[in-house]
């Protein structure tokens, strides 16, 4: 089987049974507008009002991260997902740091997932326990397990066909959070009146991780661009999903600070009044969308397994690994149970690296005419200082905040 580097086939024909346009969009935006939206307000409230330019920042230098990935891709023709452009850029090691990475930071999304779920259930249903084998476990503990059994038999199919229509779903539950948190503002009662701080140096590296993580949407990217039918429209895709995106977190960021100020939680749902019809309808939208997001989240990482040893390939095993991979996040949300700090960790270290600093080192290994002094190169190498800069800081408080806590 030749490497992708020695292919020679263009990459950018149309084929007819790929994904639409539009079908691509939802597909993407389903992969930005993620669990994010439920922190920007606080990302905001960590920073102050003047770090929420960032967040227009950080849009654009993840849009143009996406398009270093696109045209590694033009130049490699069967590149096919992001541990590809790896393998072509530094070898069979550089695929394997790339994918290590990328399953590592599934891993962690997956239990930001399980996290969001117990937080908004103890909400819906407070002072609820339960009992499991004689031992009795707590209302959030309990609810992440309950969420997982759920969850579990998702896991176990191979197939996620028809997967534009549930992110149609996806974009559908963000709009649909937007709306509730309106209308807890103008109709509930609530206001917009709070005024909250221009500038808050100290929580300013949580809010630049957070402000990344809401972008973090590379490692599907290849993917996404891969499936379409037409791949010389990536671009007008990556376009549409960025500025959408940009919209969605910043319409949320605003209304949640100006709603809520300096009380601002980790997720805006648990500041939502509890008895409030729109509150109802905003948690039960933020508890059901992850139902559709985990499976997608964990079959890369269960895929990646299965093809390193093929006895995987077998149906009964194949379901042991899944089900091994929800046992261990289980496990550690009930260790770590802190959705902002972990959220921070994941943008600040797995987000910098694979958003920023990896698109900008293999674009810059595998095109070689980027390497010409000029604006381009210019731009590269900002970007790079920049995201380590962030990695670095963001990653150490974060994880100095989860140390603080267990």
């Amino acid at each position: 089987m030749e490497r992708p580097n020695q292919l020679q086939v263009s990459n950018s024909e149309p084929h007819a049974k790929g994904a639409t346009f539009f079908k691509t969009c939802f597909n993407g935006l389903n992969a930005l507008t993620g669990i994010g939206i439920l922190s920007m307000p606080y990302a905001v409230y960590e920073g102050g009002w003047l770090s929420f330019i960032l967040v227009f920042i950080f849009a654009m230098v993840c849009w143009y991260t996406a398009l270093l990935l696109q045209r590694c891709m033009n130049k490699h023709p069967l590149i096919k997902s992001y541990p590809d452009i790896g393998e072509v850029a530094f070898g069979y090691r550089g695929r394997t740091v790339i994918a290590t990475i990328i399953y590592l930071e599934l891993f962690l999304i997956a239990m930001e997932l399980l996290i969001l779920e117990g937080d908004n259930l103890e909400k819906l249903f407070p002072n609820m326990n339960f009992t499991v084998a004689g031992f009795r476990v707590e209302g959030k503990r309990g609810f992440v397990l309950l969420a997982a059994l759920v969850i579990l038999p998702t896991t176990w199919l191979r197939s996620l066909g028809a997967l534009a229509y549930v992110s149609f779903g996806g974009v559908l539950a963000s709009v649909i959070l937007i709306g509730c948190v309106v209308w807890v503002g103008e109709v509930d009662g609530v206001g917009f009146h709070e005024r909250g701080q221009l500038v808050n140096l100290g929580g300013l590296p949580t809010a630049m991780s957070l402000f990344l993580f809401c972008f973090c949407a590379h490692a599907v990217m290849p993917t996404l661009c891969n499936s379409m039918s037409d791949r010389r429209q990536f671009a007008k895709v990556l376009m549409v999903c960025f500025v959408t995106s940009t919209i969605i977190y910043g319409s949320i960021g605003v209304l949640g600070y100006k709603m809520f100020g300096d009380d601002l939680k980790s997720q805006i749902t648990l500041n939502l009044p509890s008895k409030k019809i729109s509150t109802k309808i905003a948690i039960y939208t933020t508890v059901i969308n992850p139902f559709t997001k985990y499976a997608v989240l964990i079959t890369p990482i269960a895929d990646a397994i299965e093809e390193k040893w093929l006895l995987c390939k077998r149906r009964a095993i194949g379901i042991l690994v899944r089900t091994t991979i929800v046992i261990s996040t289980v496990l550690m949300v009930l260790f770590m149970p802190f959705f902002g700090y972990i959220m921070a960790f994941t943008g600040a270290f797995f987000g910098v690296t694979i958003s920023l600093l990896f698109p900008c080192i293999c674009y810059l290994k595998i095109n070689k005419a980027a390497r010409r002094f000029g604006s381009e190169l210019i731009v590269i190498i900002a970007i790079f200082i920049i995201g380590t800069f962030i990695g670095i800081v963001g990653t150490y408080l974060s994880v100095k905040h989860i140390v603080n806590h267990l």
